[in-house]
């Protein structure tokens, strides 16, 4: 499931090279987001993604005070799922190891279009041994959803994380 968190930021995962760049003037922001203009939007929304990356790369599943983190910069289905699976790598005894890398973010503020890198993380299992996942392919792409979280430092978190197009990758 760990696969799954990262996979999903998860990992942790960014279209900047995609991503068009913003015109001289700002337009007004067209989404429910409280932001002033889709940039100032859109950069909170990259920055919320980015946090909730790193919060999951903090991740010592040994450690549930490392947990938090991810919390923080959630809500939502993605919290709910990311405490089941944080609980349950905890109660086996399991650890994750590497990092999720996050290559490129665009799409809208709401709903970003995320390509990551989990090609370093690894879910080790009690005993030391990895736990082999051949369905996984080292480079994801997720649609990331967000929602207002005046709580955070940007004002968002990660609600829901969808399938995305490996194409965009």
């Amino acid at each position: 499931m760990r696969f799954g968190i990262v996979a999903l930021a998860a990992a942790a995962l960014l279209l900047v090279g995609c991503a068009s760049q913003p015109d001289a003037t700002p337009t007004p922001s067209a989404t429910a987001l409280p932001f002033a203009t889709d940039e100032e939007a859109f950069a909170a929304a990259e920055a919320t993604y980015r946090a909730y990356v790193d919060a999951q790369n903090g991740v010592v599943v040994s450690d549930p005070e490392t947990f938090t983190n991810v919390y923080e910069w959630s809500t939502g289905e993605a919290n709910a799922g990311a405490r089941t699976y944080l609980t349950e790598l905890h109660s086996l005894g399991h650890e994750v190891t590497g990092e999720t890398r996050v290559l490129s973010i665009g799409g809208q503020a709401e709903r970003l279009l995320v390509c990551v890198d989990v090609g370093t993380v690894k879910l080790v299992d009690a005993s030391g041994s990895v736990i082999p996942n051949s369905d996984r392919t080292s480079i994801q792409s997720f649609v990331v959803i967000l929602e207002e979280r005046p709580s955070t430092a940007t004002g968002l978190a990660v609600s829901k994380f969808l399938p995305g197009d490996p194409a965009l990758c």
